[in-house]
């Protein structure tokens, strides 16, 4: 992954489809929540980037948009991803580096 892809964030799926998705269907927020028989309140969190897709949300959308639920699984793993790596200092993990060896193959 290139240096810039990791100085901007994916967009968080709930994102997609409040700015893409929900025009382009000329859908309301109401609708899409009653679609996927959520609350409008939690489908407000997502479109608002507040909660994460869930698998049963991913497989809910997948259904109702006609593409799959790994697509918005996938949206949601790069999301979580690349704030996990923002947050996180890994320089503290070397033991890592050692275990990897080990397990590549440069067992004693």
């Amino acid at each position: 992954m290139s240096d810039d892809t990791m100085l901007r964030p994916p967009a968080h799926p709930g994102v997609i489809l409040r700015e893409d998705v929900l025009p382009a269907m000329e859908v309301t927020q109401q609708q899409l929540a009653d679609a996927l028989r959520l609350s409008r309140q939690t489908v407000n969190a997502i479109l608002s980037a507040r909660s994460p897709i869930t698998a049963e949300t991913a497989v809910k959308l997948g259904t109702l948009l006609g593409n799959s639920p790994q697509f918005w699984m996938n949206l949601q793993s790069a999301y979580d991803l690349w704030y996990a790596r923002q947050q996180m200092d890994v320089s503290v993990l070397q033991e890592l580096g050692n275990l990897h060896q080990w397990y590549a193959g440069d067992r004693l």
